[in-house]
């Protein structure tokens, strides 16, 4: 198969990549030459465009012979076997590197101007070129986009060789490639047209097919999506779930170190869609930032603009936060903020003392639930307890369980806590199924 040009190229990949519409997905062109490709991808696929700028480290004295590759963000790429027996000097190269660095920025200002990048965490990207040979650019770009949180990265070339195709399936989540040639010489002999792509075309073709990075509304069928969500100067990518006749929605606050993919917190997540509650598990904190540094009263902050999109975008009105570690703490400086807005709040192995100088102020039904070999929080939780006076409360302890709920049985027992409780104090209980214990924890103290 041969290629009239780059847009005849993009428009036969398309044809492999149109199962990826209902993902939502981020195309990302490798400039110059895959931005053409991708203009005609992101159009198909009614997607946002933007560039990855990535460069290739040549051999000081032959040029086309790739060392390695540098991408935005700082991240570089080396074949050090390549290196070594070509016998490039550590000085020589980073004289390259230096040299391909200046020429990275001039490209990102003259691509993108002003314009940050479209924000990657969380999101289904497809990345393109008009064609790999050893592929270090794409493994850089690969390990960018890792890095910043992409939910998955499907990379998508019209050709490459057999063997830089199977080194890229160990590393993206999947690879289409409509030609891998035995005997692969260069990429431009797969095409008709392969004249270089002038800057001002890149820029015309991100300016002409450039979308918003998020939807205005958001999907409210049945079922699972991505979504971003803004909160001040950032968009906090999510995953919202939302089972049929919910009339509650849960939002989760992780802690330190942790995002929207805990397992333990989906695993909770989980058994609220089977009770029919709506869920969504977000980040607290964009992919270039530090949870320490921002700070849990910017955090809560976050929390209530989020629950504040929550009621604007039309989710089920009756409203409740399951936070863990200090994203306890965070849950309840927000419920102390927003008062009887919010119903029911669950701390799993949570840290509810970090907001001990607001927790007379919270209004929310509050669960505390700790292990019992968790004996550092199971006092902190108490003390914190003592301070929730008006409020329902309780602190619910469960036998045999450590601070992660590791053992056996121990994170199911915690499920159930919360969903008795989320049962009782998120209103109407009988849409959440039958709870028969729920009803014994409404006095418990």
């Amino acid at each position: 198969m041969r290629f009239r040009d780059r847009r005849d190229a993009g428009r036969r990949l398309t044809e492999r990549l149109t199962p990826l519409a209902g993902d939502h997905p981020l195309v990302i062109a490798l400039p110059r030459g895959g931005v053409p490709v991708a203009a005609e991808i992101a159009m198909a696929l009614d997607a946002p465009l933007d560039v990855l700028i990535v460069r290739k480290l040549g051999h000081p004295q032959q040029p086309e012979l790739g060392l390695g590759a540098i991408a935005e963000g700082g991240c570089t790429v080396l074949n050090q076997r390549l290196i070594t027996s070509a016998g490039v000097t550590t000085a020589a190269l980073d004289e390259v590197a230096e040299a391909e660095q200046r020429e990275l920025r001039r490209r990102v200002r003259r691509y993108r101007g002003d314009r940050p990048r479209v924000p990657v965490a969380g999101r289904t990207i497809v990345l393109v070129d008009d064609g790999l040979a050893t592929g270090f650019t794409a493994r850089a770009a690969i390990e960018v986009l890792r890095q910043e949180g992409a939910h998955s990265v499907v990379v998508a070339v019209p050709v490459a060789p057999a063997e830089t195709v199977t080194e890229l399936r160990r590393l993206a989540d999947a690879v289409v490639c409509l030609e891998t040639p035995e005997g692969f010489r260069a990429i431009g002999e797969w095409y008709d047209d392969f004249e270089p792509v002038p800057d001002d075309e890149v820029a015309r073709l991100l300016a002409a097919t450039g979308a918003p990075t998020a939807p205005a509304t958001i999907d409210l069928r049945h079922g699972e999506s991505r979504v971003e969500v803004p909160a001040g100067s950032v968009r906090l990518p999510g995953t919202l779930a939302i089972p049929n006749h919910a009339t509650a929605v849960v939002l989760f606050a992780h802690g330190s170190g942790s995002n929207r993919h805990s397992p333990r917190n989906r695993a909770m997540a989980d058994r609220l869609h089977q009770a029919g509650i709506a869920t969504l598990l977000f980040d607290l904190v964009a992919a270039d930032e530090d949870t320490v540094e921002v700070g849990l009263p910017l955090l809560a902050a976050r929390l209530v603009e989020v629950t504040g999109w929550c009621r604007d975008a039309g989710l089920p009105p009756h409203v409740g936060y399951v936070g863990s570690s200090s994203g306890a703490a965070v849950a309840l400086l927000a419920a102390a903020e927003l008062g009887t807005e919010i119903g029911a709040v669950v701390s799993r192995g949570g840290r509810p003392d970090l907001a001990e100088g607001r927790l007379c102020a919270v209004r929310a039904a509050t669960l505390l639930i700790v292990g019992s070999h968790d004996h550092d929080g199971l006092a902190a939780n108490r003390r914190a307890a003592a301070r929730l006076g008006r409020c329902e409360h309780r602190v619910a302890v469960v036998p045999g369980a450590s601070h992660l709920f590791e053992e056996p049985g121990a994170l199911d027992a915690a499920a159930d806590l919360a969903l008795e409780w989320l049962a009782v104090y998120l209103r109407p209980a009988a849409t959440f199924g039958s709870c028969p214990a729920a009803a014994h924890t409404r006095s418990a103290t």
